[in-house]
């Protein structure tokens, strides 16, 4: 069978070339993949989630977690079909590339962002040779401002206008400025500083605002912006909000208001704020909470050498994932065991489940990062994909799910794939033993109940009570969710969400896909404003808009 490729432009340092970027449909381990899944692995047979010590085999090991996919419908011959697949793709070579540099934010003979990718480069700190050491760099310079920045905090140094310490921080930002740092400061609440708090104002619904500042001081509030750009229009006008709040109450907001921007943007302006730190262009914002859009926020809150914990346990899961086989890289594994349950078995979406409350917002930052990255249909030269890209991505924490929707994962029609996140030991190690175990250990009890019970099903005379199994999963399991834990599978799931980016073909990198809703919603807002009381008018506005369009 003769392969397609598309044929795109190196950029690196300088270097340029021609890269064959192969088809995986086109690929002979493939063919082969495709052969097997017409007869995947039945879980529900006999024997089958012991035969030969496939619990034990069945794992990729990373030096702070590990991954358990023994339930999923796979079996030697498709796992050495899988290491083939991305040994033909360069999937790892690939992803060397972009964290040395390589411009892969594009898409060949059309207009694109034309950028670096490296989001790893804030964290390629502890190595005394850096992949791309411009970037990490850059990194540094940052990271020693803020450094000092949380020392002048801690030492009294830096106080508001009336001589107030800070104890709490408003993060003000929207998409990747908002989802990622909030899911991560949520998982590590137990590692605050004794007195501080932070909270979030992302949505341009007033309300939202109203909530926050219901719920604090405004006179010991630090005000952190997030806009690459400096002029984001949610988080300007939430920014205003807040500076005409403090005006009111007789506060400076010029002594309070600080930003995570580019430099040079209207934000990057030390007349009107305390402090401004940078985000650079080869950072997408989904993946940049290990850049000042989450260390600022999580310095204040958790410390600076926490931080630095946390930036390590992504590092090394960075190096990790330059591992060629996959029993030793957790995201390439993650990956292809995505692309084996969506593309060849045809399951069009993937709950991430993680049993520990701590991450009760993660789910809902991958879900963005995730499908904001993959949600494409055309590949790296413009061309449509002739076949399924990024799945829908959902789900919820803990035991709260079962007594939701996971009727619906064992018994509904359509057969979900999970992605289940677990730890031995919680994060306060605040617990009782009560009927004879405790929290933690019942928790841990349903967290495995679940995968089996996805995988073998149920036989009963009572189809009502008949469980079908062949449900497939994977455990990603580590000792406790610590700062540094936290940093290791926040990167196992951005490299995962590469790995399949470069498996389709797609650029992962861009979001073309949000702008058209901000084209319409200016439209929108200049024909409704000074309407926004009277509902007959901005229904009928509406609607003579929507008209419009359809001209």
């Amino acid at each position: 069978m003769q392969k397609k490729v598309l044929q795109v432009q190196i950029h690196n340092g300088g270097t340029s070339g021609l890269e064959k970027l192969i088809d995986m449909t086109t690929t002979s381990s493939w063919v082969k993949l495709k052969a097997l899944a017409e007869v995947p692995y039945d879980l529900t047979a006999e024997g089958a989630l012991g035969a030969g010590s496939r619990m034990e085999r069945y794992v990729s090991r990373s030096h702070l977690m590990k991954l358990f996919f023994a339930t999923q419908r796979i079996d030697d011959e498709v796992l050495t079909c899988l290491q083939e697949l991305a040994d033909e793709l360069v999937l790892v070579e690939q992803f060397k590339q972009m964290r040395r540099g390589k411009i892969i934010n594009r898409i060949e003979g059309y207009e694109s962002e034309n950028r670096q990718v490296l989001h790893t480069a804030c964290r390629d700190l502890f190595s005394s040779a850096p992949v791309e050491p411009v970037a990490t760099g850059q990194a540094k310079v940052e990271l020693e401002k803020l450094r000092v920045f949380l020392g002048e905090l801690e030492s009294g140094a830096l106080l508001n206008h009336r001589g107030k310490t800070f104890d709490t921080m408003i993060q003000i930002g929207i998409g990747g400025s908002d989802l990622v740092p909030r899911s991560i400061y949520e998982a590590l609440k137990p590692y605050g500083i004794t007195g501080r708090k932070v909270f979030f104002i992302s949505n341009v619904d007033p309300d939202d605002a109203a909530r926050v500042l219901a719920e604090v001081n405004l006179e010991t509030c630090l005000v952190n912006i997030v806009s690459k750009s400096g002029t984001t229009l949610e988080t300007l006008t939430n920014e205003r909000l807040i500076r005409s709040m403090m005006e009111e109450r007789g506060l400076n907001p010029d002594h309070q208001c600080i930003t995570v921007t580019g430099e040079g943007s209207p934000m990057d302006n030390p007349d009107e704020y305390l402090r401004s730190f940078y985000m650079f262009d080869n950072i997408g914002g989904r993946y940049s909470s290990t850049s000042m859009v989450g260390a600022v926020m999580l310095g204040f809150y958790i410390g600076f050498d926490r931080v630095m914990e946390f930036l390590k346990g992504a590092a090394i899961v960075d190096y990790e994932a330059e591992q060629t086989d996959i029993y030793e890289n957790i995201p390439l594994m993650l990956a292809l065991l995505g692309i084996w349950n969506h593309n060849l078995l045809g399951s069009s979406s993937l709950a991430i489940l993680p049993y520990s409350q701590a991450l009760h917002r993660f789910t809902a930052h991958l879900q963005q990062c995730d499908m904001e990255s993959n949600g494409k249909s055309i590949n790296r030269r413009g061309e449509r994909v002739e076949y399924k890209t990024g799945p829908v991505i959902w789900g919820e924490p803990g035991t709260n799910g079962q007594h939701a929707f996971y009727q619906l994962l064992h018994q509904g029609t359509e057969v979900i794939p999970a992605e289940f996140i677990g730890f031995s030991r919680s994060q306060t190690e605040v617990d009782k033993n009560v009927q004879g175990s405790t929290s933690q250990e019942k928790l841990l009890s349903n967290l495995f109940a679940q995968v089996v019970a996805l995988a073998t099903g149920q036989v009963s005379a009572n189809p009502n009570r008949k469980f079908e199994g062949n449900r497939p999963s994977s455990l990603l399991f580590a000792e406790q969710l610590t700062p540094e834990v936290m940093g290791a599978i926040l990167a196992a799931y951005e490299a995962k969400i590469v790995f399949q980016g470069f498996l389709w073909n797609i650029n992962s990198f861009d979001q073309e896909g949000v702008q058209l809703g901000k084209v319409l919603a200016a439209r929108f807002l200049k024909a409704i404003t000074g309407h926004s009381d009277d509902v007959n008018s901005v229904e009928n506005k509406f609607l003579q808009q929507l008209s419009d369009r359809q001209q």
